[in-house]
């Protein structure tokens, strides 16, 4: 069904249709009203999927009054921005660039960044702790929670320095990989050895697993970022460099916990198995077509799923979360406020 947040209607319902009703959009599904509200309340429209009809009349009406149309594919994939003559974007990009031009301004936003990654890990660690088939492993987990609870306020006392912030960053990323394997069941871990993150090519199979669902987040974050009128090649976490995507890389950090959950789950439930990581010459591990058809299905599953966002109190899909941090990004850029960062729970 439609939904609002933060001025942006999300159409996510197949059979949907956006209508025109004077200076109004009508949603309507198998033509009963759904929601009606003022064009000017708008921003952005959001559709997902191929079969929402929005009209030619209310597309017309949302450029004149400055709300973009962005369609995306059911996977979350913009495939179109429709919009009158750009208005607000130039703006917002000005924005962006000056404030990553603000050491300041950069640490701020690089803090935010790294506290939301920080404290999800600790939501990753806690969770499997609870669950643990050993003492010991709950004991391990539990130890690195409470290491990332330490380097969060650690990162509340750094100075207003990008490179501390991302020191402090990499410490928490080897803890968190020090205990990685303890995620798993204890039965999985020769038949998935880790010994540490690596990638460009990934060598073990739980490299490979990670390395793609980074991908298919990566490639979200890219969406959302660039619907909300940002930049995605200009970051503050991550250093501008050819080619990169720094700021869908920073908005990144904070839902990297949740897909690696995803990937935890699928290879402790036994919905990947050995027999689908397939080694190539040199080294380099790869999934095969069929794992990666498991990966994708199941990511897109996940985001589907609801939970009630903790800042405007409403269910919402897991797939909105970075659309969502996407505009709060925007709108700390525009207005100067704080950026805060989706805390899992």
């Amino acid at each position: 069904m439609p939904q609002t947040l933060q001025n942006v209607l999300y159409l996510l319902t197949p059979g949907l249709s956006l209508r025109r009703d004077g200076l109004a959009l009508r949603v309507e599904h198998e033509k009963q009203l759904k929601l009606s509200l003022p064009v000017h309340n708008l921003e952005s429209v959001f559709v997902f999927g191929a079969d929402i009809y929005v009209s030619p009349s209310a597309m017309r009406l949302c450029w004149e009054h400055g709300a973009s149309v962005c369609y995306f594919t059911d996977w979350g994939r913009l495939e179109a921005r429709v919009e009158g003559v750009p208005q607000g974007s130039m703006m917002l990009r000005r924005a962006q660039h000056a404030a990553a031009s603000d050491p300041a301004r950069t640490a701020a936003l690089a803090r935010a960044f790294v506290a939301g990654k920080l404290h999800n890990v600790r939501w990753l660690l806690a969770r499997s702790a609870r669950d643990a088939a050993t003492t010991e492993d709950g004991d391990l987990l539990r130890t690195a929670a409470e290491a990332h609870a330490h380097l969060l306020r650690e990162l509340g006392r750094t100075p207003d320095d990008p490179d501390v912030i991302r020191g402090v960053e990499g410490r928490a990323a080897a803890l968190h990989f020090e205990v990685f394997s303890r995620h798993l069941r204890p039965a999985l871990r020769a038949t998935f050895p880790f010994d540490g993150r690596n990638r460009r090519p990934p060598r073990d199979a739980i490299n490979a697993l990670l390395s793609f669902l980074y991908a298919l987040l990566r490639h979200d974050c890219v969406s959302a970022l660039t619907a909300a009128g940002l930049d995605p090649f200009v970051g503050f976490l991550h250093t501008d460099r050819a080619g990169r995507e720094s700021l869908a890389l920073d908005l990144m950090e904070e839902f990297r916990p949740w897909v690696e959950r995803l990937g935890l789950t699928l290879l402790n439930r036994g919905e990947l198995k050995a027999g689908q990581f397939v080694e190539r010459d040199g080294g380099a591990v790869e999934l095969t077509e069929a794992a990666r058809k498991t990966l994708v299905a199941a990511y897109q599953q996940r985001k589907l799923e609801e939970a009630v966002h903790p800042l405007f109190q409403e269910k919402v899909r897991h797939g909105q979360l970075v659309f969502i941090q996407a505009k709060l990004l925007a709108r700390a850029l525009r207005s100067e406020v704080d950026y805060p960062p989706h805390l899992f729970a």
